[in-house]
């Protein structure tokens, strides 16, 4: 092997550290500095990174940059080159267990670590899953298709469509449940829209995913996919949901209504938020417990609705102070044809732009507004702004989300330009997207329902 593969990605004063020791990559060592002194495997080095440290992987599964001035030994033990590879497994068959698709789309539960450029990719198929997760052949027969392998940022209008139509497919051959691997970005976004493409679904459809890749000790891969899976086998809940990380206690998993659901945290394991209302359910191995009682419940039948229509030309403008009015101006000119601002307050913009809103008005512009709080509701009639801003066409939309209410827009405008005909899909309920009322402890503890909350709650409440 040559030198370039022995020290493969390091340079400078980390490369010289390794060679004065013999220290290749994979090497198990101890590497004593200053301070102290760290048991592991030696990593390849991420190629964009800094030629000053020497990366290792703990015994806990950890990794860490030591920085080569401070080596002052390294003893090595012997050398365990890793595989990052997860060997896909046939998944066994039992004619008494429920059937459940599986769809790949890519995101970290479906994933890798590069060790050339130090990212996660999207590397592992469905198959693979199951080679890393064989518990799920206690729940169900597994059935796996690759839809895409992409980061959730690049999902799009075709990969929704595709996706939709790919899940009403199995509908119709009589599939018990669907599972949809996506990655955690744009899950909510995901989420939104095939809750209005699929309506009716006689069958639980899961969206689910991971914080953490699988390399990763604290990875949420494996419990995510487990509760997921379970759902969409044995849940009464036959809606559009995404099934991710409750407490940090590993405790069970929460089922999140798909209009109604927004990731709030880029790392943290317990990501996901219901906003403006409940969850649906929790899960864990053993149980599925709802928290509700008014979600649409499974079916014998195959009846639903197929609605796999998006228009790309909307945009989200998130309002800001001094904002001016070339923004709107800029989508006007280059023809979209729906735009939800995110708005201050009860939804509130400033009156510069209003010229722009009545350029919109005129040009055909569909113009919504929700708010930026994410809890509460568009209120518009109770000041002149919100007054005056309706006159210019900006219609509000109670409290839907602004990614959901952007989704819900391309969707509408994907069937029709008639700005009526828009205006009554928007404002008539789907899936939730739009609720008579926030539960009074929803906002204050985020997740209201929650059986460990509630249950401090009572202790402290008068």
């Amino acid at each position: 092997m040559d030198e370039k593969e022995l020290f493969k990605g390091y340079r400078g004063a980390a490369l010289e550290a390794l060679k004065q020791y013999n220290a290749y990559i994979w090497s198990d060592v101890e590497l004593t500095t200053d301070e102290s002194t760290f048991i592991g495997l030696i990593l390849p080095r991420s190629e964009q990174q800094d030629e000053f440290h020497i990366v290792i992987k703990l015994r806990t599964g950890y990794n860490i940059g030591v920085r080569a001035s401070k080596v002052r030994d390294i003893k090595i033990n012997g050398r365990k080159e890793a595989h990052y590879k997860i060997p896909e497994k046939e998944f066994p068959y039992s004619p008494k267990m429920p059937r459940v698709m599986l769809f790949g789309t890519g995101g970290t539960i479906a994933s890798r670590l590069d060790y050339r450029t130090g990212a996660v990719i999207p590397a592992f198929s469905p198959g693979e899953l199951y080679g890393s997760v064989p518990e799920l052949a206690d729940i169900c027969n597994l059935e796996t298709v690759k839809l895409y392998g992409v980061f959730s940022e690049n999902m799009g209008p075709e990969q929704w469509i595709g996706t939709a139509k790919a899940i009403a497919a199995e509908i119709e051959k009589g599939v018990d449940g669907i599972v949809i691997g996506h990655g955690t970005d744009t899950m909510h976004h995901t989420a939104a829209i095939l809750s209005f493409m699929i309506q009716d679904s006689p069958v639980p459809i899961v969206m689910v995913g991971s914080q953490r890749s699988s390399d990763r000790p604290s990875s949420d891969a494996a419990l995510n996919l487990i509760h997921s899976v379970k759902t969409a086998a044995e849940s009464d809940i036959a809606e559009v949901m995404v099934c991710m990380f409750g407490p940090t206690s590993d405790m069970y998993g929460i089922l999140h209504r798909g209009t109604r659901v927004r990731k709030m945290h880029s790392s943290y394991r317990s990501t996901f938020r219901t906003i403006g209302d409940i969850p649906l359910a929790t899960v864990n191995n053993q149980s599925i417990k709802p928290l509700r009682s008014d979600y649409k419940k499974r079916r014998n039948d195959r009846n639903f609705k197929l609605v796999p229509y998006f228009d790309d030309n909307v945009a989200i403008v998130y309002y800001y102070p001094a904002m001016h009015p070339d923004i709107f101006d800029s989508l006007i000119e280059r023809g979209y044809k729906g735009i939800v601002i995110a708005g201050t307050g009860l939804g509130h913009v400033n009156k510069p732009v209003y010229p722009a809103l009545k350029r919109a008005q005129e040009a055909g512009v569909a113009v919504y507004m929700t708010v930026q709080t994410l809890w509460g509701y568009a209120q518009m009639y109770v000041y002149d702004t919100g007054r005056d801003l309706m006159e210019l066409g900006v219609v509000p939309l109670a409290n839907m989300l602004p990614e959901v209410a952007f989704m819900k827009l391309g969707w509408a405008l994907g069937q029709t330009h008639e700005l009526d005909k828009v205006k009554e899909i928007m404002l008539t309920p789907v899936a939730g997207e739009m609720t008579e009322r926030e539960p009074s402890n929803g906002y204050l503890i985020f997740q209201g329902g929650i059986p460990e909350v509630e249950e401090f709650i009572s202790t402290i409440k008068k």
